[in-house]
């Protein structure tokens, strides 16, 4: 376990290898588990804001689930998360001609019609993090969809701390990032 400011960060974030391959997963994770995506407070009302732009996006039963429960809703956790389709699709999904699922707000961002990414939880899957009352835990969550990411990852010689570089900064900051990857090569 490692310790950055008020996290507690898994070792797994070092020692495991991880890069997605969606040509391998098509994008399950969007569809798998027991509940949506977490969201924070503020990304609720984000997504209700994008929502008339990402509208024709998502699929007929993604719609009727929004128009009756909202974008988002607290699961058995009280956790907040994205709503989601039949017990298992995200509703802000949606499928390319190849049958990959994507992220309608994703892309309507590549589109350059809105400037949201996706809520920072999906940026920095398989990572999540969880607040307790004096700290936050940062821990890989791993399940067998996500294998073929792993052996990527070991082929390319790619961390799961490296592969999500990007969204890790954005939800901890710069130097945040050093002090993990300064942990990573030995040098704290």
């Amino acid at each position: 376990m490692i310790q950055i400011e008020d996290t507690l960060i898994s070792n797994d974030l070092i020692d495991c290898y991880f890069y997605c391959d969606l040509s391998k997963c098509k994008g399950i994770c969007c569809v798998e588990g027991e509940s949506g995506a977490p969201l924070e407070r503020e990304e609720l009302q984000i997504l209700k804001n994008i929502l008339p732009v990402i509208w024709h996006d998502l699929s007929p039963e993604a719609q009727f689930v929004i128009n009756k429960q909202g974008v988002g809703y607290r699961d058995r956790e009280n956790d907040l998360v994205t709503s989601i389709v039949n017990g298992k699709n995200c509703v802000f999904t949606c499928y390319d001609a190849g049958g990959f699922c994507k992220c309608a707000i994703e892309k309507a961002n590549d589109e350059g019609r809105i400037s949201f990414v996706k809520p920072i939880s999906c940026r920095l899957y398989p990572v999540r993090v969880k607040q307790f009352k004096y700290y936050r835990a940062v821990n890989y969550y791993r399940w067998d969809i996500c294998r073929s990411a792993e052996i990527s990852g070991k082929q390319k010689q790619i961390r799961l701390y490296q592969f999500l570089r990007k969204p890790l900064i954005e939800r901890f900051g710069e130097e945040w990032y050093q002090a993990l990857d300064m942990h990573a090569k030995g040098d704290f």
